[in-house]
């Protein structure tokens, strides 16, 4: 059956199976009755749930995978696009996945690199799981510039100072949906007063926005203190997970702080939490800093924070 659509033309994706087989409904539609794999493309649908589907620097167009709960994994609609060339069918990708859609054009999937993986949350705001990216390349149009959102932030070193006050943060890009709790307002409070507590002492500070290689998707660090060479991971909450979660992330982050590690590691809370987790964030070399009526306090004998 001959291929007739031209790329920037449009069709209903009725007409589009009516004619060339596929699925009228999800995002990937291996068809039977035309050598074809179909991919529909909806980003605005797609961020909040993670999905940061478009084009990005390195002239590919990325398209998450097929599957709303648990891994997703290289099988169905999946193996479709991995194996589109083995089999034989041409890989149309299409902008839209409901009504009129836009035919983008034929798409390879990159030689080198044809999918990474990265996270994102279960469909209806789950648990965050490992999803598929496929890196695919134009087969007749030139790639236009990046149209992702994390393209902007994705571009750049690997590790970057930037503003505290943009707020910005991992659950930003994975999680997009997620509605910030009370304990995570009261932790963006925190770092921004333990910012300008700094700033009054003649501190240079800011935030560590993190590229690790091979992934998709930048890490931020709550607050760098270049004069003391500290590393803090702030929390709203002094529940045993919180804490748990602050180590796991300082000692994910410390591999990427400019200039080598850092000298001190420290966890900003609200108040002191028990004496159990004191000795457990004592016992990794951690530090813990909390507001008090004059400022912030220290394990490290007000080396941190300007206060014994």
């Amino acid at each position: 059956m001959e291929w007739t659509l031209r790329p920037g033309e449009t069709i209903e994706r009725t007409v589009l199976q009516a004619q060339y087989g596929g699925r009228t409904q999800g995002g990937i539609g291996p068809s039977r009755k035309s050598p074809n794999v179909f991919v529909f493309s909806d980003p605005v649908a797609g961020e909040p749930h993670g999905y940061y589907d478009g084009w990005q620097a390195d002239n590919c167009f990325h398209y998450t995978g097929e599957g709303q709960r648990g891994d997703q994994q290289l099988k169905s609609g999946n193996a479709a696009i991995l194996n589109h060339l083995e089999e034989g069918r041409a890989l149309r990708v299409f902008e839209g996945a409901r009504g009129v859609v836009t035919y983008l054009d034929e798409f390879e999937l990159d030689r080198d690199e044809p999918f990474y993986r990265t996270d994102a949350p279960e469909t209806g705001g789950g648990p965050l799981r490992e999803v598929i990216v496929f890196r695919l390349r134009p087969k007749s149009i030139e790639a236009p510039r990046p149209t992702s959102k994390l393209a902007a932030v994705l571009a750049g070193p690997t590790s970057q100072e930037v503003p505290i006050e943009q707020q910005q943060t991992e659950r930003a890009y994975v999680a997009p949906s997620h509605e910030p709790y009370e304990a995570e307002r009261r932790e963006q409070r925190l770092v921004l007063e333990l910012e300008a507590h700094l700033r009054r002492l003649g501190h240079e500070v800011a935030r560590q926005r993190i590229v690790p290689e091979a992934e998709a998707r930048p890490l931020f660090t709550d607050l760098y203190d270049a004069t003391t060479g500290t590393l803090v991971e702030a929390k709203g909450t002094v529940e045993r997970g919180a804490i748990r979660m602050a180590i796991g992330q300082l000692a994910d982050y410390k591999r990427f702080v400019d200039g080598g590690e850092p000298k001190h590691l420290a966890v900003l809370l609200p108040r002191e939490p028990r004496l159990d987790l004191v000795d457990l964030l004592k016992s990794q070399g951690i530090e813990l800093i909390i507001p008090t009526e004059d400022g912030f306090s220290d394990s490290a004998d007000g080396e941190l924070v300007g206060q014994g």
